[in-house]
């Protein structure tokens, strides 16, 4: 069997502050990059409308392409290169959002075709595929998405506290909402358009996320219930080093996967892929340098109440250089 990294003694707490200011300035640039541009890149599944991807037999030009379109009528259709230069997705809002003639997204489709042959010739152009979602069905998809992502978090909450106590709940729902959070930035400043296979990727990243921190919680009870003589921090620590082996071959293993939907599977499964690839560098991040800290923070504010004797003093012993972000003892 692989042995890689046993028997490591790494003092990750000790660096927690500077994680918590390098994870805050991501947030503030998704942040800043939200009040630049406040419109959020979603998919047609979402807003309503016709999506087209076409290939045409030779390059064309995409301002020429979107002066057609607006010339008929089409206008405010976003057009996007997918794959070489001569496939576009063709994104056009439904007849009563954009105020044209027509009557729903399948007029609209229609429409599209019939003006891209009638511009480049017939045979010059070739419609790959075409959807149609109104604006109804994207208000309950994105309703549906919302009550997902909760869901997902009160079941897990839930979980925790049983199968642990509220304290390891509470700091893993805190870690996980840190991995939403900076998943929904990355989003932002990447422009990554927002589909429901995007939702899938998020939900994706909060299980992984949890379940990485749940193994490092768990090997924490465990190596309490042993009755050693150290502190929390210390406990924490021994835990993420006893740990390390199985999250490197994890995540790596992982990450290969991910890359490779990245690099060959295409535009339609990328932002998929981009969000995955996040997800594993968040959440392994957060399971660490988040989850831990906060385990800490809550048992200094609310320590446990147990009986331990005079003589067995558990007092967290730390250098000048080793300060830990709590002094919770067990």
């Amino acid at each position: 069997m692989l042995r890689i990294l046993h028997d490591t003694n790494i003092d990750f707490i000790r660096w927690w502050k500077w994680a918590v200011g390098i994870t805050v300035g991501f947030i503030v640039l998704g942040l800043a990059s939200f009040a630049i541009n406040p419109r959020i890149n979603t998919s047609i599944e979402f807003t309503g409308g016709t999506m087209m991807q076409v290939e045409f037999a030779k390059p064309v030009d995409v301002a020429a392409l979107r002066s057609h379109l607006d010339q008929a009528g089409i206008r405010g259709a976003e057009i996007q290169q997918f794959g070489s230069n001569r496939e576009y997705t063709i994104r056009a809002q439904e007849a009563e959002q954009r105020g044209a003639a027509t009557t729903g997204a399948e007029s609209v489709s229609n429409q599209i075709a019939t003006l891209l042959t009638k511009e480049y010739g017939q045979g010059q152009v070739r419609v790959i595929g075409s959807a149609a979602v109104g604006p109804r069905v994207g208000d309950e998809l994105t309703r549906d998405a919302m009550i997902a992502m909760l869901l997902s978090f009160l079941v897990t909450t839930v979980y925790l506290a049983i199968r642990f106590e509220w304290r390891f709940a509470l700091a893993a729902l805190i870690a996980t909402s840190h991995d939403v959070i900076t998943t929904l930035a990355f989003i932002k400043i990447m422009h990554l358009e927002v589909s429901l296979t995007v939702i899938a990727a998020i939900l994706t990243v909060i299980g992984y996320s949890l379940n990485d921190t749940i193994i490092i919680f768990d090997r924490v009870r465990e190596d309490l219930r042993k009755g050693r003589k150290e502190s929390l921090y210390q406990t924490l620590n021994r835990a993420i080093n006893e740990t390390l082996p199985r999250s490197i071959l994890t995540h790596a293993t992982t990450l290969a996967a991910t890359l490779a939907l990245l690099i060959f599977a295409g535009e339609v499964i990328r932002p998929f892929a981009w969000v995955m690839a996040f997800g594993i560098f968040t959440g392994t991040f957060s399971s660490i340098y988040i989850a831990g800290p906060t385990l800490l923070w809550i048992e200094r504010k609310w320590p446990r109440k147990m009986g331990i004797s005079k003589g067995s003093s558990t007092a967290t012993r730390t250098s000048p250089t080793r300060r830990s972000p709590a002094t919770a003892t067990r």
